[in-house]
């Protein structure tokens, strides 16, 4: 019998944190069920036609009943899709996962579990709570903080977790912390034992709460901390203050927009989350080939005639290549023509098609390359400049005046695009974002146009902008923005090297 259900543990919250098989399984999905704790970021891994249904379920206001989940889940297996249910954490640590398999088995539906990592073990180690520690105790529990309802009478045995167990775990337990306090302290658990709250564990939203059975009650109610959160109780809550790392990164906490083309955002969404930060990756731009490619078949064809190759970004190398590979060339034709790239980044991605830059300047601006080529003899040379519809004319200009023969070649145009507007005005009318990342001009006149004009001011109030360079600075202040913070160093690293050593570390954003 084919399996065409799968009941996929979606993980804690970190997207990084599902497995590669659960992964698989979404890439594959005709439907895909999904949980309110399972993150958003896993459903770009589906199919564009894939069909998504939210089933969620948030401090007991159900989109749909457990009854009708099941029920849903049979009736779109009968049409023989691949179905995924995507549940948080893992589907057997009480996620109610065995209840659906229970349901496909009475159908004769075929159907794997694919495990997931439970937040009972992650929110504590993203806290820097281990559950065992050698020195501390040999034993831990996972007890669910809300038993069915339906219940007559409680299955926990308050007395044997107390006796016998090193560390408890509790699940969905907030709004019972009162019961539970009671419940242990009834059966004989110490007042001074340590007890931690992590609430949205693993995520940029995680917060922590630590106390003890006399004052946890006091001190969640303090920081206004609500579900959904794990509940660790335990000497080794103890070890959390000098084993905590997740939120000690610089920029753990801030809300950071992104507005790269899409098929580069990735990069500096990537190294951002590593420093703590959560990633609002809203596209203001995407690059394209130009609608005419003769001006670059001709320079193609005409290769041999060239001295020089200037590239000036990823894009114009990369857009460079496709088309003499489109045309039936290859690497070899370039073997006798010297090539300058502007900025290490750019140099990188030219030496993945196996050339070396003869020319990389120390600053990564267009001036710079002007100056390097000051050592050339530059005179009746030949070069090629393939680069964006939309570049500054200084290089051109120069290299002319400097006696060499230059014809600018467009091999690739940027396009506005909108379509995460609705999400970004929405973050910045809730005051949501910290910080906007701008990494080239286009970005900043894109990304100003999807502003309402009169409610510019309101949004941008409380937002800091941070710049990738000179040249993008001096746009954004054209366009009436207050730059706060410019790369020394004109590349992606260099920006989030400029954004950590700022002031947006220490500042905090209500």
């Amino acid at each position: 019998m084919n399996t065409n259900v799968y009941l996929v543990g979606a993980g804690p919250g970190d997207p990084e944190l599902i497995t590669i098989k659960g992964r698989e399984c979404i890439r594959k999905a005709d439907v895909i069920i999904y949980d309110y704790l399972a993150s958003p970021e896993l459903l770009k891994h589906a199919s564009a036609k894939a069909e998504l249904i939210y089933v969620g379920k948030k401090g007991g206001d159900h989109t749909l009943s457990q009854d009708k989940i099941n029920a849903l889940i049979v009736r779109k297996a009968a049409s023989g899709n691949i179905i995924v249910r995507l549940k948080g954490g893992d589907p057997f640590i009480f996620g109610r996962g065995a209840e659906e398999a229970e349901q496909l088995i009475n159908q004769g539906i075929a159907f794997e579990i694919v495990p997931g990592v439970t937040s009972a073990i992650a929110a504590p180690a993203y806290a820097g709570i281990p559950l065992t520690h050698r020195a501390y105790n040999s034993s831990v529990a996972f007890i669910t903080g809300h038993e069915d309802p339906a219940k007559k009478e409680t299955r926990t045995n308050w007395a044997a977790l107390v006796e016998g167990i090193g560390t408890l775990v509790f699940l969905m337990g907030v709004r019972n912390l009162p019961k539970i306090v009671a419940n242990l302290t009834a059966n004989g658990m110490p007042s001074e034992t340590p007890v931690a709250l992590v609430r949205w564990g693993t995520t940029n939203r995680q917060h922590t709460v630590v106390g003890t059975l006399t004052d946890i009650e006091q001190r969640v109610q303090a920081a206004k901390l609500k579900a959904p959160a794990v509940i660790v109780i335990g000497h080794v809550v103890e070890l959390r203050e000098q084993m905590k790392w997740f939120e000690d990164r610089p920029l753990f906490g801030k809300k950071i927009v992104v507005t790269r083309a899409r098929q580069q955002a990735s990069a500096l969404s990537q190294q951002l989350t590593a420093l703590g930060a959560s990633c609002l990756e809203c596209p203001t731009i995407e690059v394209a080939p130009p609608k005419s490619q003769k001006p670059l078949d001709n320079a193609l064809e005409n290769i041999e005639s060239y001295d020089w190759i200037v590239f000036t970004s990823v894009n114009g190398v990369s857009f460079f290549f496709q088309r003499l590979f489109e045309i039936g060339l290859d690497v070899r034709a370039l073997g006798h023509v010297r090539t300058a790239s502007i900025g290490p980044a750019t140099a990188k991605r030219l030496a993945d098609f196996g050339l070396n830059s003869d020319i990389v300047p120390s600053a990564y601006r267009a001036e710079a390359v002007v100056d390097a080529f000051g050592k050339e003899q530059t005179e009746g040379c030949k070069i090629l400049l393939p680069r964006a519809k939309e570049a500054r004319s200084v290089l051109p200009v120069e290299l002319t005046r400097m006696g060499a023969q230059v014809d600018e070649v467009t091999v690739y145009h940027t396009l506005a695009v909108d379509t995460a507007r609705t999400e970004l005005l929405a973050a910045l009318k809730k005051g949501a974002v910290d910080l906007i990342t701008f990494t080239s001009s286009s970005t900043v006149k894109n990304f100003h146009a999807l502003l309402p004009p009169d409610k510019i001011n309101d949004f941008m109030a409380d937002v800091k902008i941070a710049s990738i360079g000179p040249i993008t600075t001096e746009t954004a202040l054209k366009l009436g923005f207050e730059v706060d913070i410019t790369a020394e160093e004109f590349t992606i690293q260099g920006l989030c090297d400029t954004i950590v050593q700022s002031d947006i570390v220490n500042d905090h954003h209500d």
